[in-house]
């Protein structure tokens, strides 16, 4: 197996530069007997959703196996862990506090401050408690703010264990796939309740933000948003003005009202019965000071016009391609960063998701992922050119630690750097896992 080289001059191998590894709750706790029912639950019981037809009841048992998880995580070498909270694991459907949960989650950050692991908690990764799902979920307007409510128990409770927190993970997969598209929880097929979910996501977002910098003004509070770069499948007009048009509504949708406090204007495309009802000052919650962005980046996409004005996406066939079917386009989280910084005054920027789902075979004990370890030679040496062209990126998250709860894919895709067997929960740190571990262990030795 090849080594990952980083050029000797690189801003990624300095002692300021963080390096990571994350995961999402629902996708390894298991233990839903200790907590509250989330729609993901409900979705995984509805028969076709899952393509597995699994469940995240087990996952990774890591509520059971933290320990052992957290001693794998300090032997890569890692500067920090990002992970998730469970709402329904902290807050039960009757308003009270379930103090096992956080119980759970302060003995983690204990573990990890001992051991000089910063912690980066995400309050929301896609998990919505069924019992606010009943009360309309992300279209209800009271959902943002049982939000701020979460955060305020939960930024109270962790004190200065947080050396960062992010409000959400990725609204846009929660908005359009599981209000728009309708492929993940609640499972919704409705432009507007898309754009809806989404204003609400960003107001509990906003609304957030000032509880998190009272609570907690040493640590670092942002967003994770997820960018892939729009590509026209031709050099038409047509396929052109669709790309750009995918990007206002896939990516600037999410990123424009933070920064700006403005959504992207798309009256011209979009009917008014489809746009997001808001009120006064909504906005003006939402473009809350960022202390960072964090940065999701796996692939681009490639869009064709429809006759309707609309666009479609094409779907990849460039080779090679990830075990999700995504092309492998490394360059891309250059030109997106780079884009991205010279469109808007940027905060400082974290990659916090980056890796690829490949077919892994276990032999003898061991797990060669050479398309997995190219990938992040690929993908840092692309991180290191951001820098290189002036974008201020601070740190850099491997997705994922566990292979895991894989959302609608269930367990049948792996993105860890390290292998779980889910009948016994055997961890193995495949050959991607020990490039990594090479690279942030002798970079901590310079």
């Amino acid at each position: 197996m090849k080594p990952i080289l980083l050029p000797t001059d690189s801003a990624l191998l300095q002692q300021r530069f963080t390096f990571g590894v994350a995961t999402a709750a629902f996708q390894i706790e298991g233990a839903a007997d200790q907590r509250e029912p989330c729609i993901w639950d409900t979705f995984c019981a509805e028969p076709g959703r899952i393509k597995d037809g699994s469940n995240g009841l087990v996952a990774c048992d890591h509520v059971h196996r933290w320990r052992e998880d957290l001693e794998l995580i300090a032997s890569l070498g890692v500067d920090a862990y990002r992970f998730s909270i469970a709402w329904g694991r902290v807050i039960r459907a009757d308003g009270s506090v379930n103090q096992q949960g956080l119980a759970f989650y302060i003995a983690l950050l204990n573990e990890l401050r001992a051991r000089n692991i910063k912690a980066y908690v995400t309050l929301y990764h896609w998990d919505l408690p069924q019992y606010l799902q009943d009360n309309g979920g992300w279209l209800n307007r009271d959902t943002a703010y049982r939000f701020a409510d979460y955060a305020e128990v939960v930024s109270k409770a962790f004190g200065d264990r947080v050396y960062s927190y992010a409000t959400l993970n990725e609204p846009f997969c929660s908005a359009y796939l599981g209000y728009e598209a309708g492929i993940h929880a609640p499972g919704e097929q409705n432009r507007q309740a898309g754009r809806q979910a989404a204003h609400h996501l960003l107001l509990a977002h906003g609304l957030a933000m000032p509880v998190l910098r009272h609570n907690c003004p040493t640590a670092l509070t942002g967003i994770v948003l997820n960018f892939s770069p729009c590509f026209a499948a031709s050099d038409s007009a047509a396929d052109r003005q669709a790309a750009k048009l995918a990007d206002s509504y896939h990516n600037h949708w999410y990123l424009q009202p933070l920064l700006e406090g403005s959504y992207p204007d798309l009256s011209g495309q979009l009917a008014s019965t489809d746009l997001p009802r808001t009120e006064a000052g909504d906005l003006a919650i939402i473009a809350q000071p960022l202390d960072f962005l964090g940065v999701n980046y796996y692939t681009r996409t490639v869009f064709t016009a429809r006759e309707d004005g609309w666009f479609s996406d094409v779907k990849p066939s460039i080779t090679p391609l990830t075990d999700m079917g995504w092309e492998i386009y490394p360059q891309g989280l250059t030109e997106m960063l780079v884009q991205l910084h010279q469109r808007y005054r940027l905060p400082p920027i974290y990659i916090t998701e980056n890796g690829a789902a490949m077919v892994d075979a276990f032999q003898d004990g061991k797990v060669e992922d050479q398309a997995r370890l190219d990938y992040y030679q690929q993908h840092l040496l692309a991180t290191d050119a951001a820098v290189r062209a002036g974008v201020d990126v601070r740190g850099y998250f491997a997705w994922s630690l566990l292979d895991n709860f894989e959302w609608a894919e269930g367990y049948a895709k792996r993105f860890g750097i390290v292998y779980v067997d889910y009948q016994s929960q055997q961890r193995t740190l495949k050959a991607s896992g020990i490039a990594l571990q090479a690279l942030w262990r002798n970079r901590l030795k310079k």
